[in-house]
């Protein structure tokens, strides 16, 4: 994201809110897209913490490991339904210089058993 007028803050740094809309759909999105359609993926919550104000472009790194996936698959397949937390760091190009860290709790649940549960709600 570019540090332009549209998103400065009075004191020239990148507003919060638009470094948290930056990242906000991403894993989740992401995580639909890794999985199969036997699961439901939601977010549940979300944090921002700020390390130190932003002022020029930032960046930031969406992946899920495998193992990480496979994790998902195999807690998801014991438990019916999980959350999972994601953490993205926004940073400076080269990601050396972090200026925030959003923590997503994403919920994850086997489609039949979500179907299920929304059923005997």
């Amino acid at each position: 994201m570019p540090l332009s007028y549209k998103n400065r803050n009075y004191v020239g740094s990148i507003f919060g809110g638009s470094l948290f809309a930056a990242v906000d759909p991403i894993p989740m999105i992401q995580l639909m897209y890794l999985l199969d359609e036997k699961y439901i993926v939601w977010d549940k919550s979300a944090q921002i913490r700020f390390k130190r104000p932003a002022r020029e472009h930032v960046y930031a790194l969406f992946e899920f490991a495998d193992d990480e996936i496979q994790e998902i698959i195999q807690k998801v397949q014991t438990e019916k339904e999980i959350e999972h937390p994601k953490v993205t760091y926004i940073t400076n190009k080269s990601g050396d210089t972090v200026y925030c860290e959003v923590t997503k709790m994403i919920y994850i649940a086997d489609k039949e058993f979500y179907k299920s549960k929304r059923r005997n709600a």
